[in-house]
């Protein structure tokens, strides 16, 4: 069976990290059985999460693996049509290469409130001889990566600014579909709702969040996905 190595779960969502929720959202709207395993980036093919082993076969980042789910299983966009999946490779892109690194900003940067909700969170568990250090290193290491990539470069409102933009044009296009695309779940909607619950449903404050709590389809659409997808783990936690 299919496995998906991922982040420990915490905060009452799928995953602390956009992208291991994006790809087991992937799974569930495909109806793919697999089995998790909690695991640490150190331990993943490129020195990040998720990755999956499927038989005999090792495959790193979000992307890929979902190029593989859709090759080998099942393809949630195989009745879109030229334009709307040019549409859906546009949002992602605002979602995973300009949002995402303003959430990534307001969980390691933006607060020490934040940050301690943030390491509590994926280092608990690591040795206390280790813990810190660790945790300081990734970091430095993080705001490092927030910086070269421009996001870091910017005031704090000036960030949020950007980001609200993004949640604007995600609220907009979304109207009062079910699903950005129609009616059925493809693999936009698997991307959006990975980093949408991890900006609007998790303990990390910002203005980020209260922003994307004001749109009101963006809450419902998050919520729809958990109570019809992932009811296990609202149920435990």
């Amino acid at each position: 069976m299919l496995k998906l190595y991922q982040f420990e779960r915490t905060w009452g969502i799928p995953n602390l990290s956009p992208f291991c929720c994006k790809v087991e959202t992937y799974l569930r709207f495909a109806g793919i059985d697999y089995e998790t395993e909690a695991a640490l980036p150190t331990t993943a093919p490129k020195g990040k999460l998720p990755y999956i082993v499927d038989n005999d076969m090792t495959l790193a980042d979000s992307r890929f693996i979902i190029f593989h789910l859709k090759s080998v299983y099942r393809d949630l966009d195989d009745e879109l049509n030229a334009t709307d999946l040019a549409i859906s490779v546009a949002l992602q892109r605002l979602i995973e290469e300009h949002l995402f690194w303003i959430a990534l900003y307001s969980r390691w940067q933006y607060s020490d409130e934040n940050w301690q909700t943030n390491k509590k969170a994926i280092f608990s568990a690591l040795p206390r001889i280790i813990r810190d250090f660790g945790a300081s290193l990734t970091r430095r290491n993080i705001q490092r990566q927030i910086y070269g990539q421009g996001t870091g470069r910017h005031r704090p409102e000036e960030i949020f600014t950007l980001g609200n933009q993004d949640i604007d044009a995600l609220a907009a296009f979304l109207g009062d579909k079910s699903y950005f695309l129609g009616d059925s779940p493809t693999s936009l909607d698997a991307s959006a709702f990975g980093l949408l619950i991890n900006i609007i449903s998790c303990p990390i404050e910002s203005p980020l969040k209260d922003y994307g709590l004001t749109k009101r389809n963006l809450v419902a659409y998050v919520d729809r996905i958990m109570n019809e997808y992932f009811q296990d783990i609202r149920q435990f936690n």
